[in-house]
């Protein structure tokens, strides 16, 4: 039988085999929604970019409104994303810049998107980084900051990179790391906490050895609790970060859940990001070795007992509805965690009792940067009231001071971000990117189009 196709939206993307520019469109099938395109030279792609209805696309995409950007540094030229600078075709302000302080890398992942550790390239030197400072400064920073490679820590000045920042006014600090430094020094990470590191931003991919086998090429599980145990005892926040690919740990989610649950308040968060195929990786994908966020989504849901809602989730409100997802809670005495957010389907709307979605809260960059260093960062006593809240309904747990106690160090958050690569790539998407990458010559570059290689890892940007 064949299945009945609309055309949800169009926009353009690039062809994976030539990266020039070609008409794109989103194509409902079903319940499953593609990203489809023709190159007139290499011909017609299709990438599933939403399966399911568990959510529903409808209710999960929304409109967006473009926020200029505040100092374009490229203009003309030959257009998104070639002219990435950021251009004035840009419709998003900064939230997140990576810093990648070094190429050099202690593993050699079969899947990386930086392709760290393939070229010898010397680290960039202190007064280059500063000038990457004050590069983010003259384009309206400070922004969030994430440490990057290759592996950061491979740095033996990272302290002074961090406190070099400090001193102008970038306020936060994560670190993008495998944990193996931090694991067998624990002295190196007080002196990144003394210098002001803020979160550790930890690839975790799963709880079982064999999963490390098969994306890192070692078994590092131990090694990963250890760094968990070594960061509560030196007051640094830790989120979990897992690379989510289909067959090898998407029937783990739940189980990274619950040890990172069991290690609050020290885990902040699990921050999931399903495989996109940029930089190196082993293979051209088929569909059955995509997930989507709605297939994530529906796996924790499930590999929780339902512990973990479906309503719980929120789409992002600067991102694209394809881009990210995220749901907030408050851990209670008993164990409990108490959702502050909930997606309503019908209204497509939020209600939420944490902060997270009042007026502005999660509307502009600006807010989303300090939201994400409060939950992100390690928890610290609370001191000052706030007024009573929703979240307050069960006997005990409808004491203020209790619940403002944990709200301020007991809050955790299950988040995701769908990273685009050549085949599912959007412009328009794209365009509305604020996780940007410096790039060596100053350049603000985002993300996905900074790291998007070809059919034949040749990239777009990186490098050139």
């Amino acid at each position: 039988m064949k299945v009945k196709k609309r055309i949800l939206a169009t926009s353009e993307s690039l062809c994976p085999h030539c990266l020039q520019r070609i008409p794109a469109a989103r194509v409902e099938r079903g319940d499953n929604i593609y990203l489809e395109k023709t190159c007139p030279e290499h011909g017609y792609f299709s990438v599933p970019v939403w399966r399911g209805k568990q959510p529903s696309y409808e209710s999960w995409a929304r409109p967006r409104e473009r926020v200029e950007t505040a100092v374009p540094s490229t203009s003309g030229g030959r257009g998104c994303p070639f002219d990435c600078g950021h251009c004035q075709e840009h419709r998003q302000s900064i939230c997140c810049v990576l810093l990648e302080v070094t190429s050099r890398c202690n593993l050699e992942c079969p899947v990386c998107f930086a392709s760290a550790g393939e070229e010898e390239v010397p680290d960039p030197d202190l007064e280059t980084i500063r000038g990457w400072y004050q590069r983010l400064l003259d384009s309206g920073g400070p922004y969030n900051i994430q440490l990057s490679g290759g592996e950061p820590t491979l740095r033996d000045d990272l302290p002074e990179l961090i406190a070099l920042g400090r001193s102008l006014g970038f306020s936060f600090f994560q670190l993008n790391t495998n944990g193996l430094r931090l694991c067998r020094e624990p002295e190196f990470l007080g002196a990144l906490k003394q210098a002001g590191l803020s979160t550790v931003f930890l690839q975790f991919d799963g709880t079982r050895r064999d999963i490390y086998l098969q994306l890192r090429g070692r078994d590092i599980l131990a090694e990963k609790l250890e760094v968990i145990k070594l960061c509560g005892e030196a007051g640094v926040g830790v989120v979990l970060v897992p690379t989510v690919v289909p067959g090898v740990n998407d029937q783990n989610l739940g189980e990274i859940i619950q040890l990172a649950v069991e290690n609050i308040p020290v885990v902040r968060g699990v921050h999931f990001q399903p495989i996109s195929y940029i930089g190196r990786y082993p293979f051209q994908p088929s569909e059955q070795q995509r997930i989507t966020i709605p297939e994530v989504m529906s796996r924790i849901v499930q590999q929780t007992a339902e512990k973990i809602k479906l309503v719980d989730f929120r789409p992002s409100s600067i991102w694209d509805g394809l881009c990210a997802f995220h749901a907030n809670y408050i851990q209670m005495p008993d164990g409990e965690l108490v959702p502050t957010t909930r997606h309503n389907e019908k209204s497509n709307l939020e209600n939420c009792c944490d902060g997270s979605c009042r007026a502005g809260s999660w509307g502009e960059p600006k807010q989303v940067r300090s939201f994400i260093a409060s939950r992100w960062s390690a928890s610290e006593p609370s001191t000052q009231a706030q007024e009573s809240c929703c979240c307050s309904q069960k006997g005990e747990k409808g004491s203020l001071d209790l619940f403002l106690e944990r709200i301020k160090n007991y809050t955790f958050c299950i988040s995701g971000m769908a990273f685009q690569d050549v085949w599912d790539l959007e412009l328009e998407r794209l365009r509305y990117c604020s996780v940007h990458v410096v790039a060596p010559d100053g350049k603000l570059i985002p993300f996905c189009a900074y790291n998007l290689t070809n059919s034949k890892g040749v990239p777009l940007h990186r490098g050139r």
